[in-house]
């Protein structure tokens, strides 16, 4: 007969190791930098990233406020949702307004350029004139090709811009914040996450997230491989039909830009069992402005987006 053992299993699951991790890169921000802001969309991942800050400072409140770049075309159940998590959490959510900035000539509005693109230059204004020197996102690794080139601590020169070749080495987890005047931070705690993680932790936490993630019926178009939700932006062009599906969003964001996918899975479990056979990344099938080139991404995050 065996012996029984003599200590407990302290081994950390999956899910707890990302969670140590992320926690810790959170307070690391707050100790380190004199004005962190944290970038919340209303989307499934900055969501996550409000919990897991939520978690890192509790029971004292956030000590840094969260940043919402507004195109002005999000999906109406995102922002329900956003503006539940700030009241429950008493956030002070600071909002830059794409269209305020095109009336303040921060930004141009060309008629081609669309809202989504445009708001890389206001959310470089938002920081600079908020005094932001590190900004929390919700980026993964495992989205898109040169986010996988990112550091967790991703730095950003004094005219905001990403250089990918000139990054700090992050070896056993030491981050190198140090910022000349004017530079700025991007931290992105969710880097060794994948969308997989992420759903396995919302149903493991029980997190409020967009309806739009669950299937359901809408009314849709079928335009450049893309379903995209018909509404006052998006009407049918030519042979375009609309039609009645059942769907649900992978990514929000821009809705006259983020797709949807054909979809029974109305509830996390059966996300999940969906996700787990995917091929293509959320950003990949589903949000427009990432096929306009290859490196559609690389070059918008080289000028300051997210």
């Amino acid at each position: 007969m065996s012996a029984p053992p003599t200590h407990a299993d302290y081994q950390l699951s999956q899910l707890d190791q990302l969670e140590a991790e992320s926690i810790h890169i959170f307070r690391e921000v707050a100790a380190e930098f004199e004005k962190p802001v944290l970038m919340f969309s209303g989307g499934k991942d900055s969501i996550v990233m409000l919990r897991l800050a939520e978690k890192a400072f509790y029971p004292a409140k956030l000590p840094f406020p969260l940043l919402q770049v507004d195109t002005g075309l999000d999906f109406p159940e995102v922002l329900d949702t956003r503006d539940s998590w700030v009241s429950r959490l008493g956030a002070r959510l600071v909002v830059a307004s794409v269209e305020e900035a095109i009336a303040n000539g921060v930004v141009v509005d060309d008629g081609k350029t669309s809202r989504n693109r445009m708001q890389t230059g206001t959310l470089l204004e938002a920081i600079e004139s908020n005094g932001f020197t590190a900004a929390f996102g919700g980026g993964r690794r495992d989205e898109e090709k040169a986010r996988a080139k990112e550091r967790v601590y991703s730095h950003r020169d004094d005219f905001g811009q990403w250089d990918p070749k000139n990054q700090r080495p992050e070896l056993w987890a030491l981050y190198n914040g140090r910022l000349h005047s004017g530079e700025h931070m991007r931290i992105f705690p969710l880097s060794n996450w994948t969308e997989l993680d992420i759903w396995h932790y919302i149903g493991h936490e029980g997190i409020e997230i967009p309806s739009i993630y669950f299937a359901h019926q809408r009314e849709v178009i079928s335009r450049d491989g893309m379903l995209l939700s018909v509404g006052e932006e998006i009407q049918p062009r030519g042979s375009e039909q609309v039609e009645t599906r059942t769907v649900r969003f992978r990514t929000v964001g821009d809705r006259t830009l983020t797709g949807c996918v054909e979809s029974t899975a109305d509830t996390i479990d059966a996300i999940i069992d969906e996700i787990a056979i995917a091929r293509v990344t959320e950003r990949g099938a589903t949000r427009g402005d990432d096929r306009f080139s290859e490196a559609a991404m690389e070059d918008r995050k080289k000028e300051g987006y997210f």
